[in-house]
């Protein structure tokens, strides 16, 4: 797995929120385990291709950056690019289905 701290502070803001009724304590643990399971690559935002949300920039700038070989998604604006320079964008059932 690949991430970086701006997709791991994203994820954080995130899961904070009332409605998934997660405390502060439990999304720091969790955020912790991802950061010893993940290859953390830096944040270079220097590639916009999402114009529609240039928001899902960080996204692609990440899986590049890291030289990934998917990105597991169900964002639709990501999903239509079916595939940036090396990597592979699918679904998690897209994905399960190449883990078989």
């Amino acid at each position: 797995m690949i991430s970086s701290s701006q997709l791991l502070a994203e994820l954080a803001n995130v899961l904070r929120r009332d409605k998934f009724g997660i405390n502060s304590s439990q999304v720091n643990r969790f955020v912790a385990s991802l950061v010893r399971a993940c290859k953390i690559v830096p944040d270079k935002p220097r590639l916009k291709v999402v114009l529609e949300d240039p928001d899902d920039d960080v996204i692609l700038n990440t899986a590049f950056n890291g030289k990934a070989d998917y990105v597991v998604t169900g964002d639709s604006h990501l999903l239509v690019l079916k595939q940036f320079k090396k990597t592979r964008i699918v679904t998690v059932d897209q994905m399960l289905k190449t883990l078989e």
